[in-house]
């Protein structure tokens, strides 16, 4: 049985096209979720969402709602990303508006960017609204700012996914390598021995702190701490799996204190 909608027919007229709202979801915590986000997911008939979406903000969709399954794992995928695409695609074409729900902010490594160059191009209308990544929420939640005047004048993103030949993570080691910048790795946590040996061969300093946060501000988060050259065996000791991100750099020397002081003030909260 086809878990995917039948489109019988496409609507000549580009102006009768349905609407494709590209949205996203945040880091994990429902409440963190914009107030945009949620009132566009309250009028929604139709939501294509990922596998880092919540069922507590999949919740917020009418109860009338279709909801369409097209999340991808390493090495789990629903649908290919040309076939979500292609979906999306014919859906808008045939008169259907819907919600693209996608983790984090769907423009910061969650191929956001290649769905809204193919919605333009077949002159399909959406809108975009950006969700808090998830590299915020991780900061935030595990007590690591990301900047710090002291520590790091610059932040830097990169995906620490295998290039399509699977043997090597395609990066320019040097740029990262560098002193007094946050490096946040998203999608590197198979990869992770491999980019901190790159980071190090290529100038890093082997004591330069570094965190792994999983599951950010979600109720079972976890983060370990040590160093570019200690992380990748305390991740591989205690099991780390995805979803979880990398923050390399010595702003990730500030967690003990702040991370200290959050709890505190959390158990004053609960106390209260």
């Amino acid at each position: 049985m086809n878990a995917f909608p039948e489109t019988p027919y496409l609507l000549a007229d580009p102006s009768r096209y349905g609407h494709v709202t590209l949205l996203g979801a945040g880091p994990g915590d429902p409440e963190l979720l914009t107030i945009k986000a949620a009132k566009a997911l309250q009028r929604s008939s139709l939501v294509l969402y990922d596998h880092l979406v919540s069922e507590e903000i999949l919740a917020l969709a009418p109860a009338t709602a279709e909801r369409l399954y097209v999340g991808k794992q390493a090495s789990r995928h629903a649908l290919p990303q040309e076939q979500i695409i292609e979906l999306m695609l014919r859906l808008a074409r045939s008169g259907r508006s819907l919600v693209r729900l996608k983790g984090g902010d769907g423009y910061i490594f969650g191929r956001g960017g290649e769905e809204a160059i193919a919605l333009a191009e077949a002159g399909v209308p959406f809108s975009v609204i950006p969700g808090l990544s998830a590299a915020q929420g991780a900061g935030a939640s595990a007590g690591i700012p990301l900047t710090h005047r002291d520590h790091a004048g610059a932040l830097v993103f990169a995906t620490g996914h295998l290039r399509s030949d699977r043997q090597a993570v395609d990066l320019d080691w040097e740029a990262l390598a560098r002193p007094r910048q946050t490096l946040v790795i998203y999608m590197g946590v198979g990869t992770l021995p491999v980019i901190c040996r790159e980071l190090v061969a290529h100038g890093l300093a082997a004591d330069t702190p570094a965190a792994i946060v999983e599951r950010a501000t979600m109720p079972d988060e976890r983060c370990l701490t040590g160093t570019v050259t200690t992380l990748p065996m305390l991740a591989a000791q205690q099991k780390v799996r995805t979803p979880a991100l990398i923050v390399i750099g010595s702003v990730v020397g500030l967690r003990p204190l702040l991370a200290q002081r959050r709890r505190e003030t959390n158990e004053l909260e609960a106390c209260a």
